[in-house]
């Protein structure tokens, strides 16, 4: 089975990216499944429903987010309305939407979506993740109830995402982390078959801070006064995410490789893909 994860979508350049590459994507590349995070869709900050259905009928299968998620003032109305829209699973019971829910690929298979936030140096502060992927991993084991489990752990230090990959190792086909915006080095196949990546980086414009038109952030650091607000940047965007193929008899990663496409950074799609 061969699934795409792509990392934080930012502003109209990322979102809109991934709106007209997604398609020729999925049937170039002959994909079973697709995961995007719009956390970052709205402007930077969040995601409308507009946006949300805007990538479910460019090709996307389930949209993830993280703690921008409530940034956009009708999330918290159309969050309960769609399965195919995450909030983290970790927030406390009683919060709109669902935090994972299992899914049909092209394929056929049952995939199990989880989406999980971090604790450390994120807000706002959630229950613990580690109990929150073990009572989904309990409720839905890979290969009695479904076909494959992935995670997107939406956090900030590598340290912990890392944690998170080792904990759940064996039992999921990816944990895949999202948040930072920086796509990095390490994707691999851990010990017991779970494809890892500490972030998928973004959907969005390079020539930026994470996104973000680069002056003001800039200015921050320097002067430690604001200025103005942070606003998207608007150059072209380079789609970020990764590529995996999981055993159809295991459920496990048998491949797994980086996806980037789009100018500044290094373009690559998975090999066994190409």
């Amino acid at each position: 089975m061969r699934l795409l994860f792509l990392g934080d979508m930012v502003g109209k350049t990322g979102r809109t990216a991934v709106w007209e590459r997604l398609p020729g994507l999925i049937s170039d590349l002959k994909l079973d499944f697709v995961i995007v995070n719009g956390e970052n869709a709205a402007g930077g900050f969040g995601i409308t429903e507009d946006i949300f259905l805007e990538t479910i009928n460019a090709g996307a299968d389930v949209v993830t987010t993280g703690n921008h998620v409530w940034d956009q003032k009708d999330a918290v109305g159309f969050a309960g309305r769609h399965e195919q829209f995450l909030r983290p699973a970790n927030y406390p019971a009683g919060t709109p939407g669902r935090g994972s829910s299992v899914y049909y690929a092209r394929n056929g298979a049952r995939i199990l979506v989880a989406n999980i936030m971090g604790r450390v140096f994120m807000h706002p502060e959630l229950d613990d993740p580690f109990n929150s992927a073990e009572a989904i991993l309990s409720a839905c084991p890979l290969k009695e109830q479904v076909d494959a489990v992935v995670f997107d752990f939406h956090a900030e230090a590598t340290s912990e995402k890392q944690c998170f990959g080792h904990f759940v190792d064996g039992r999921a086909s990816l944990v895949v982390g999202t948040h930072t915006h920086v796509p990095t080095a390490d994707c691999q196949i851990l010990n017991g078959g779970t494809g890892y990546m500490s972030d998928a980086g973004m959907c969005g414009d390079y020539d930026s801070s994470l996104g973000m038109d680069k002056e003001e952030p800039l200015n921050r650091f320097i002067s430690k006064m604001p200025k103005g607000r942070f606003e998207a940047a608007t150059g072209p965007a380079t789609i970020c995410g990764l590529g995996i193929e999981i055993s159809d008899s295991s459920g496990l990663a048998e491949k797994i490789a980086p996806l980037r496409i789009g100018p500044r950074l290094q373009e690559t799609v998975p090999p066994f893909w190409a």
